[in-house]
């Protein structure tokens, strides 16, 4: 049996397998261009924003907190689900290419590099996408909200009553969850199984009330433009910086490292190079 065969025949990878997956992951992304990079942010930013834009019309509209809390958790997922398989670039998720730098297949810079094209790219989807929702009037006009344009003043208006550290720990806990979510989904072997894997821990990250920078570059935004009384300054210092570094903290810190020392510390990560090159290509 060969290789390709071999692996194709498992319904799962081993965690093992699953490191050196994200070794060759990382240099995939490392070596794509800024302008592309760019563009694959600017598609996951929209796709996010899906899930954020259908979580606010059931939270808006269902009358049990419990339950509309369940439900919004829910529908969420569609968004990271959208990045995975239609091909887009997640600033969150990208922040797994930490464990490249840690084993030397990619370097600081070009991580960077990368990095700082998803970051911009998911912003201008996302606020885009928040503008394409204002201007269609779904949600309602200025002076006549329906009940969901509320609700998304509302969500805008706490996602910056937070102190600067409480939204820092809130995203701390959000990319860890994110990270072991897109972490998880490179065990699957199928779609139905990459699916199952990155749906229930989005959806617990939601329903926990953690934050994520990406849904709240939709979030805020949108709630701006149908009316909540929020600055471009306070939005940026109370929740984009925190929620920023929160997230890196969780998602290139935490996760990585803690894989890094468990499955690759010390070894040959080039011994199994072609393996993990086989499942991503």
């Amino acid at each position: 049996m060969s290789l390709r065969e071999e692996t194709m025949s498992k319904n799962f990878i081993t965690p093992a397998e699953m490191a050196e997956t994200m070794l060759t992951v990382s240099e995939k992304k490392a070596n794509n261009s800024f302008f592309n990079m760019l563009l694959l942010g600017i598609m996951a930013g929209i796709f996010i924003s899906i899930g954020g834009a259908a979580a606010t019309v059931i939270w808006g509209t269902t009358g049990d907190v419990g339950l509309a809390k369940y439900l919004g958790a829910a529908v969420f997922p569609v968004g990271i689900i959208l990045v995975i398989f239609a091909g887009s670039e997640l600033f969150t998720g990208n922040n797994l290419m930490t464990l490249g730098v840690m084993n030397k297949r990619i370097t600081l810079g070009a991580m960077f590099k990368n990095w700082s094209a998803v970051y911009l790219g998911n912003l201008i989807g996302s606020i885009f996408f928040a503008w394409l929702m204002y201007v269609s009037e779904l949600w309602g006009h200025a002076g006549e909200l329906t009940v969901i344009g509320q609700k998304a003043v509302a969500i805008a208006n706490a996602k910056v009553g937070h102190t600067f550290m409480v939204a820092f720990y809130r995203a701390i806990l959000c990319n860890i969850v994110v990270c072991l979510a897109v972490w998880m989904s490179l065990a699957a072997q199928t779609v139905q199984g990459k699916v199952l894997l990155l749906w229930f821990p989005i959806s617990a990250f939601v329903m926990s009330g953690f934050e994520h920078i990406v849904a709240n570059m939709f979030f805020i935004p949108v709630g701006i433009m149908y009316g909540a009384q929020v600055s471009v300054g306070h939005m940026v210092t109370a929740n984009f910086i925190p929620v920023t570094l929160g997230n890196v903290v969780g998602g290139a810190v935490i996760i990585p490292l803690v894989y890094h020392l468990i499955y690759l510390n010390g070894k040959n990560t080039g011994q199994n190079k072609e393996a993990s090159l086989k499942r991503v290509s």
